[in-house]
């Protein structure tokens, strides 16, 4: 029997990897939307104080792959030294039923939000947009910032974070790993970060009900990728934008049911299911939200769904065939634990 590919997290680094993520997602949530393929729901064990065991299984039938994500989340490991989130996400051939990858999961996580915040990013501004600013300091923000980079021009990011100490961390990672010059600024307030700023991102470890970012603070015509908190109504952003906002959501159904922002604007009577446009169709220019759209405030809220796994690790996994075991980019960022305070799975 053939062993599976090792993909570790230093494969996944790197602007080529990345742009090939990114793509390869449009292309997955092209057939999303058009009901090509499906994302099934993750199965979720709780076991103890806020410590979680996930199972998400999918398939993305049309390119014949089909992977198993298991993934830990425990609240007490940043204390001990370890990271929040663990895992890992086995890539199968459909055909023939063979685990082909073995792919660090923590990481592809980070990886595959931050390749569909650069999707909507891609859709939803202007290609000389070169600030942004980042809320949360932890792998998911890096991510995001690769992304993000990967599609615009950025020079300039500012940072809140919690803690000073994880903004500083933040900033030196910027400062050292930027394939261009980028100009790191760390806030002392969220609201002084997104003051003025055509591209806002979210990534912080919320569970409650309070904004982190208000919504007079975001400058019209901005927009604003929001990665979400750690359980259904933890909210990010103050779900008023959204009743002026153009809003993306990855798909309806996941958003009703796991994106904070969007359950309170519903409950709120803010906006109706029929003003969530689905990224998918976004992506391939079906939806239309484009027309009319210029200078006007778009959110994209996330939630993580198995088959960005899949379309991500099979991405990955055709790189690192093609370039060889060790070849290829360097390790653009540290392990994945490394700093880690979000929790998206």
């Amino acid at each position: 029997m053939t062993a599976p590919v090792m993909v570790g997290a230093a494969d996944m680094s790197g602007t080529r990897r990345m742009t090939r993520v990114i793509d390869v997602l449009g292309e997955m949530f092209a057939d999303l939307a058009a009901g090509r393929t499906r994302s099934p729901a993750r199965t979720v064990v709780d076991h103890g104080d806020r410590r979680v065991l996930l199972v998400s299984p999918a398939v993305w039938e049309r390119r014949g792959v089909g992977s198993v994500k298991v993934t830990t989340l425990t609240p007490d490991n940043p204390a001990r030294g370890l990271p929040l989130i663990h895992g890992i996400v086995a890539l199968t051939d459909l055909e023939t039923g063979r685990i082909t990858a073995l792919l660090d999961g923590a990481e592809l996580t980070a990886v595959r939000t931050g390749a569909v915040t650069a999707l909507a990013t891609r859709r939803c501004t202007p290609g000389d947009t070169d600030s942004m600013a980042v809320i949360g300091a932890g792998v998911q923000a890096r991510a995001l910032i690769r992304a993000t980079a990967a599609v615009r021009p950025i020079r300039t990011v500012r940072i809140h974070s919690r803690t000073r100490a994880g903004a500083d961390r933040l900033a030196d990672w910027i400062r050292d790993t930027a394939p261009r010059p980028i100009r790191a600024v760390v806030c002392g307030s969220a609201r002084d970060a997104v003051a003025d700023a055509p591209l806002v991102c979210t990534a912080t470890s919320t569970s409650d009900g309070t904004p982190v970012v208000e919504a007079d603070w975001v400058a019209p015509g901005a927009h604003v990728n929001v990665i979400g908190g750690t359980h259904p109504d933890a909210v990010e952003l103050d779900p008023a934008l959204l009743a002026g906002a153009m809003t993306v959501v990855e798909d309806r159904a996941a958003a009703l049911d796991g994106a904070g922002e969007v359950r309170a604007a519903l409950a709120g009577g803010l906006i109706g299911t029929g003003d969530l446009h689905e990224l998918g169709r976004l992506v391939s220019g079906e939806d239309g939200a484009e027309d009319g759209a210029e200078g006007r405030t778009s959110v994209l809220r996330t939630v993580g769904m198995a088959v960005e796994d899949t379309a991500a690790a099979l991405a990955l996994f055709e790189l690192h065939r093609g370039a060889g075991q060790g070849a290829g980019e360097p390790p653009a960022v540290p392990p994945p634990g490394e700093g880690a305070i979000d929790g998206r799975v």
